[in-house]
């Protein structure tokens, strides 16, 4: 078996563009280097080492590389390290297995299907009776390359992204037993033609995740994944399908394909939570019993490929200096490297904030006492850990304000309360995060309120100024599903 990942999710909205030096910054690890713990595009690292002790097969494996959601890859970036994986799996051949942990929504200047094209690449080398399987994050972009390349595919089920480690299990455990001849795969997949929108740690998302967990491993179904699709990309593909894989069962895997894609396209276009503008959501927060009520800034999320610097909420809340708040992170690299030179219980006037586009709003100027500062700000995610870079927490009266050197969504409460922040002390947390940070700060919070503040990430797909998206698709005009498989 190989096994390797290279991952990123691009907003082709975005103005930050991308290197090969992004992926070595966030996460690159070379043939034999991954950590024990999994990152969320990397788990059949671990998932595959498991099962190799287990069973005794000879695993290899590649490079693991990472680089936070942006926007357009470098092209040179993307080739090299897609041949440096396919130099690898030249080396390896023969192999039974090729496991790839990818995003599926990683677009390089000149290709809108990266993923498409390194699998098909792959599938030119190990022929066509080796087994590819392949790991997405839901929020791809399933194309019939990827889908025509690959033999079994699976995505995480859950939005907030918790399950990215069980189900790399899954597809361990399903390539082998496609290897072994156990079992025959008929792969169905069903483009609903339109752009799903929804949790899964709210109803009707959370009952769908629930009825197709119960409907796996029996009566031939084999795996059932959602690809909900990611907007905020101006390509062809964008959209979502239904994958069903069977057991060489193809008549069941379509009627189990349709049934879920038309339950999927009665939610509706937009099944988030209402959400308020920075002042509407500051005053219901105070509204709220108890504290602390977490404010996520779901438009300027990191996650999604944008900076993390806007200042709309971080403004609301200077304009309230009576409230006990905390915001972050908010991503500055230059301001902390003026926190760092000035050290923990400094004060001094610091301008942060709102750099990377006019839609991040004006920089912030304000004085300001420095907490804390470290060189390298690591926090949890799931059962992966996660590096900030350089990071200062700053106080502004009762306000207290996290800045990091490198750009990632707020995943956990340690991004505030490893720098001495006491989230307990605040009745308001801003947290820069769409959805990945819901299952660690849920315990915590009285409330958790999804607040538009505008920013480049597109809100809401009927008003993206699409060009390249393949029509028609809900709910930018009436559509109907189609078979890909």
């Amino acid at each position: 078996m190989f096994v390797a990942s290279l991952a990123t999710e691009t907003n082709t909205f975005s103005p930050i563009r991308i290197d090969r030096s992004a992926f070595e910054d966030a996460f690159y690890a070379p043939p034999g280097s991954h950590p024990e713990t999994p990152t969320l595009c990397s788990a059949a690292f671990v998932a595959a080492r498991r099962q190799a002790r287990l069973h005794g097969f000879t695993l290899i494996e590649g490079t693991a590389s990472w680089a936070e959601p942006a926007g357009l890859v470098a092209r040179s970036a993307y080739e090299g390290l897609r041949d440096e994986i396919l130099y690898q799996l030249r080396d390896a051949m023969p192999v039974n297995v090729a496991l790839f942990g990818l995003h599926g929504a990683m677009v390089a200047e000149g290709y809108d299907d990266c993923e498409g094209d390194l699998l098909a690449r792959a599938r030119a080398i190990v022929g066509p009776d080796a087994v590819i399987g392949i790991e997405l994050d839901p929020h791809c972009h399933l194309t019939q390359a990827m889908t025509d390349a690959s033999t079994v595919l699976v995505t995480f089920k859950e939005v907030p992204h918790s399950d990215f480690l069980e189900r790399a299990e899954d597809l361990v455990a399903l390539a082998l037993s496609a290897a072994r001849g156990d079992v025959r795969p008929h792969v169905t997949v069903l483009d609903c033609r339109s752009i799903a929108n929804f949790l899964t740690s709210r109803s009707p998302g959370r009952e769908l995740v629930d009825d197709i967990l119960s409907m796996e491993g029996k009566n031939g179904v084999l795996s059932i994944s959602i690809v909900h699709g990611f907007p905020a990309a101006d390509v062809a593909d964008v959209g979502t399908k239904v994958v069903v894989i069977t057991d060489d069962a193809r008549e069941k895997g379509r009627a189990l394909a349709a049934e879920l894609c038309t339950r999927i396209r009665a939610f509706g276009a937009n099944r988030m939570p209402y959400m308020p503008g920075p002042e509407e959501a500051i005053d219901l927060a105070l509204a709220t019993k108890g504290g602390p009520v977490v404010l996520a800034d779901r438009w300027d999320n990191p996650g999604g490929g944008v900076a993390g610097d806007s200042t709309f909420l971080l403004r609301a809340l200077l304009e309230r200096p009576e409230i006990a708040a905390a915001v972050g992170a908010i991503w500055d690299p230059v301001a902390v490297t003026f926190c760092l030179a000035a050290g923990s219980g400094a004060r001094l006037s610091l301008r942060f904030g709102g750099k990377a586009a006019p839609s991040s709003g004006a920089p912030v100027d304000a004085g300001v006492e420095v907490m804390a500062v470290t060189p390298d700000h690591v926090v949890p995610f799931q059962d992966s850990r996660v590096s900030l870079g350089a990071a200062a927490a700053v106080r502004i009266g009762r306000l207290d304000v996290v800045l990091a050197s490198k750009r990632a969504q707020t995943f956990h409460p340690e991004v505030f309360e490893s720098l001495g922040i006491r989230l307990s002390e605040k009745k308001i947390v801003v947290v820069k995060s769409a959805s990945h940070f819901h299952t660690a700060f849920a315990p915590i919070a009285s409330e958790i309120i999804y607040v538009n503040c505008g920013g480049p990430y597109p809100p809401d797909p009927a008003r993206i100024p699409y060009r390249r998206i393949r029509r028609p698709i809900l709910p930018l005009e009436a559509a109907e599903p189609v078979w890909m498989t």
